[in-house]
């Protein structure tokens, strides 16, 4: 049996099939890990959500933000549509109802002991360890599943603020900075506080900028993570943290890593039919 790590697809399902392929994977005898971003700004998130339904207990996948996006616009009424959303055939679809049931059910942190991998879509705040981390994915796994805290979790989501961890946080406040953490994050300063601003690549970070996973003291430096969500960063293999969102979507490729035995990482290059323009 083989495990295997794949980054963000974001609708890009014939790289995604071509990957598969490449990896001679089966549902019979593989596992399958995604790191989020399933859907949106690529053009068929909703044969990548099929297909990743279709695998069963073979494949694990936690939420991204363009996840929860695709969530919201399905939940919480007047959420508006963004212009480089490309989910109209997915919420035209005849299984809609079933597929976003699927996708509230999906974790926002999956821990593997036995491999001794983390997986997440974004980040972790200094903060946390991986119990902390654990507890609040539960939190807000919870809310997701729960008709009347969904609704209320989407009416408050977006946003910035607060911008630095407290055990004392509550209610919408708590769930939003969870929210951010695992589905936004890509910088923070020394003090701790999230920078949820900058995208880009490290070497161009404004000064006091630092990668969430190089803030001195992270509480979390001694779990080993696999994230996505960062496509300027790239495939990055360090700091205790493997990043496999290489930007697919954007023109470039997607990437699947070996994670039960040490091997090189494996490319598609993009189609570069229908995709998106840009960076997220």
């Amino acid at each position: 049996m083989a495990v295997y790590a794949i980054g963000d697809v974001q609708g890009c399902d014939e790289e995604f099939g071509q990957l598969l392929t490449r990896l001679n994977f089966s549902v019979a005898r593989d596992k399958l890990w995604l790191v989020g971003d399933l859907v949106n700004r690529g053009p068929r998130s909703l044969e990548v959500v099929r297909r990743v339904k279709a695998m069963g207990d073979a494949a694990v996948c936690v939420l991204g933000n363009h996840d929860l996006h695709l969530l919201a616009l399905a939940l919480s009424p007047g959420e508006p549509v963004k212009s480089k959303d490309t989910l109209q055939e997915f919420f035209a679809a005849p299984d809609r109802d079933e597929l976003i049931h699927w996708l509230r059910h999906r974790p926002m942190l999956h821990h593997d002991a036995t491999l001794g991998y983390t997986m997440i879509h974004a980040g972790l705040p200094p903060q946390w360890d991986l119990t902390m981390a654990q507890a609040c994915a539960r939190e807000l796994e919870e809310t997701l599943r729960d008709d009347r805290g969904c609704r209320d979790l989407f009416a408050h989501m977006y946003g910035d603020k607060p911008d630095r961890w407290s055990d004392d946080l509550r209610g919408t406040d708590r769930l939003r900075f969870i929210t951010n953490c695992l589905t936004r994050l890509r910088y923070c300063r020394a003090d701790g506080k999230l920078d949820l601003k900058f995208k880009g690549d490290i070497q161009n970070a404004p000064k006091g900028l630092l990668p969430w996973f190089r803030v001195p003291e992270r509480r979390s430096r001694d779990a080993r993570i696999v994230c996505g969500h960062w496509s300027a960063l790239g495939y990055y293999d360090g700091d205790g943290v493997l990043a496999i969102d290489t930007g697919c979507v954007w023109g470039e490729k997607l990437c699947a890593v070996r994670l039960d035995q040490p091997a090189e990482p494996v490319f598609v290059p993009c189609s570069s039919s229908g995709l998106s323009v840009g960076s997220e």
